[in-house]
């Protein structure tokens, strides 16, 4: 394999991957048109990450659209059930205004969508596909995780006015902690009210570290449904793979009239935003007329082109260094437990010359070490 084929190998490996872990929990390949009527989009424009949207007249002069995003038109194409689960996946292209030059693009996306009665064991699970996503990309993942449900409870129990509710949810999602706090003054908001909402928004971190401490918080304070909810999904992954990416942030915050429960954004390494972004969006089903609720996410394949910028300053990520008379199997086995990270790896007995690696790793017997 040459060496510029590498960061493509990288990204269609994710796909595969993500393919692969999607089919085999049961979610079915959703496959769409690249347009949509522009009304769809034009009915929903808050909800869209930008709302420039490609347009043209089609044969029969309808106004029709590129697809900007894809849960609008899955939620548009699929029925309206209420005695069961609708599981699909999808590994489209939108086409969206760059957050940077503001010119359009084509973003590739891999991602899911649960439609339908939901409980907590089709939350749990969703919650658990974003997470297992993330290790598909880098072992190093971190997916934070809120709950709109207590962060609005928390908002009526310290009396926010509504007027005031998008704007100080934007200081929080920018943990903007300044601004946030003169809003609070300004809207004449107890001091002791103000230091109920720091402390909840300073508890992030482990969900096993942060319940305890948020329900010793909002004791008598709030509802605890939604922190009970939240307890109850987190602590049936905590001894999984998937469990140790979950950390809790209510920083993590998505626009209220659309979303509601459990919202979620994935971090890689190396990486300056998330990767990763879903959450419950009933909201949304109940503004297009559903009776059903919905939770899913999406990857931003786009944005591993920026790692593979990362990956294209070496020749290979991991240089993996072997004794003489290693087993040829653990030397295959340690190879492959790398490749399997996503990451590269070129085998050596030596280390070698004007080769440019991340990572330099020696195998052991059978335990494999960090050089450098």
């Amino acid at each position: 394999m040459m060496m510029q084929d590498l960061p493509l190998s990288f990204r269609e490996n994710v796909i595969n991957k993500l393919r692969s872990l999607y089919s085999t929990s049961g979610y079915s390949l959703y496959k769409m048109s690249k347009f949509e009527e522009y009304d769809l989009y034009a009915r929903n424009k808050d909800f869209l990450i930008s709302d420039r949207v490609i347009t043209f007249l089609d044969t029969n002069g309808k106004l029709m659209a590129l697809k900007p995003d894809v849960t609008l038109s899955i939620v548009k194409n699929t029925r309206d059930d209420m005695s069961g689960l609708q599981k699909v996946y999808y590994n489209e292209n939108v086409y969206r205004a760059s957050q940077d030059d503001r010119s359009f693009k084509e973003i590739p996306q891999v991602g899911l969508e649960c439609l339908g009665e939901l409980d907590d064991y089709s939350i749990c699970e969703v919650l658990e596909l974003a997470a297992k996503s993330l290790l598909c990309i880098s072992q190093e993942g971190i997916l934070d995780v809120s709950h709109l449900g207590l962060l609005s409870a928390v908002l009526d129990a310290i009396e926010v006015p509504a007027g005031k509710r998008e704007t100080l949810l934007n200081f929080i999602g920018e943990k903007n902690t300044h601004e946030m706090l003169a809003l609070c003054r300004s809207c004449e908001i107890a001091s002791e009210k103000i230091e109920l909402l720091k402390q909840v928004l300073a508890a992030n971190g482990k969900p096993d570290v942060v319940i305890p401490k948020l329900r010793s918080l909002l004791d008598g304070v709030i509802s605890m449904d939604a922190l009970n909810q939240l307890e109850n999904i987190t602590a049936a992954l905590s001894d999984s793979p998937a469990g140790q990416v979950l950390r809790i942030d209510f920083s993590v915050v998505d626009d209220m009239r659309y979303y509601n429960g459990i919202v979620f954004k994935g971090y890689v390494p190396s990486l300056p935003s998330s990767i990763l972004t879903g959450g419950q969006y009933d909201k949304l089903m109940k503004k297009m007329k559903r009776k059903s609720g919905a939770i899913g996410f999406a990857v931003y394949l786009d944005m591993l082109e920026r790692m593979d910028l990362v990956r294209r300053s070496f020749d290979v990520d991991t240089v993996l260094l072997y004794e003489e008379g290693a087993s040829l199997p653990a030397i295959r086995a340690a190879a492959e437990a790398i490749r399997a990270k996503g990451e590269s790896v070129m085998v050596q007995p030596k280390a070698p010359e004007n080769i440019r690696y991340r990572n330099l790793m020696k195998l052991r017997g059978e335990e494999v070490v960090i050089l450098e």
